[in-house]
């Protein structure tokens, strides 16, 4: 199979730089970073070496897939070690979060959201807001581990029932409860899609 074929060659993780009280956050993120790499597929996140997106980079890292974190400098030392970034096959230190954030849709194909706080919750709102603006039509997945996102589902069927979310049918982001479930959905709904992949020059100039 060439690359040619395949639609999706990296995806974006947003998730948590910390552990949170559940065991199965931190679980689910060291399955989905084996399951990327044994996938074949890149890794991008947000360079954290700490908490979820440790768990992840490492899962990935541990089953010889590839990496690439984009951090903004003033992060480095909160959310990682410099020692465990020179572990990353590819490391992006940026001087912003919105250089950060533009980076990162840059360089993947879809995005998935794990356990997080308010940093997570705002980068994969921020994604689904250039999907409603018709931006892009790259996957986005809410890894439901033991209905954590719930909540945020429930808030967007309350928005979308008040109408404020003019365009629903672009704001249609996968919620997959089982990690080993994600990776097929993407590959699934990227078949089915027709339209910009994102990532063009073109795209990426208007976000």
């Amino acid at each position: 199979m060439t690359d040619d074929s395949v639609p999706i060659r990296s995806i974006c993780v947003y998730c948590g730089s910390r552990p949170g009280r559940d065991p199965s956050h931190m679980a689910a993120g060291r399955e989905l970073g084996k399951n990327i790499a044994e996938s074949g597929l890149r890794l991008v996140y947000g360079g954290g070496t700490k908490g979820i997106m440790g768990a992840v980079a490492s899962g990935v890292l541990s089953h010889g897939g590839q990496v690439t974190g984009i951090i903004p400098e003033f992060l480095v030392d909160m959310e990682a070690t410099r020692h465990s970034l020179g572990q990353l096959d590819e490391l992006i230190i940026t001087p912003d979060m919105h250089t950060r954030k533009h980076t990162m849709f840059e360089r993947a194909d879809a995005f998935v959201a794990l356990p997080g706080g308010i940093g997570t919750l705002e980068e994969i709102v921020e994604i689904m807001t250039w999907a409603q603006l018709g931006r892009h039509e790259k996957p986005m997945v809410f890894a439901n581990i033991n209905g954590f996102w719930d909540p945020m589902m429930e808030l967007i069927r309350h928005m979308t029932e008040e109408g404020f979310i003019h365009t629903a049918h672009r704001v249609q982001p996968l919620v997959i409860d089982k990690v080993a479930d994600i990776i097929p959905a993407i590959r699934k709904h990227a078949t089915e899609t027709v339209g910009s992949r994102g990532g063009e020059a073109a795209v990426i100039s208007k976000l």
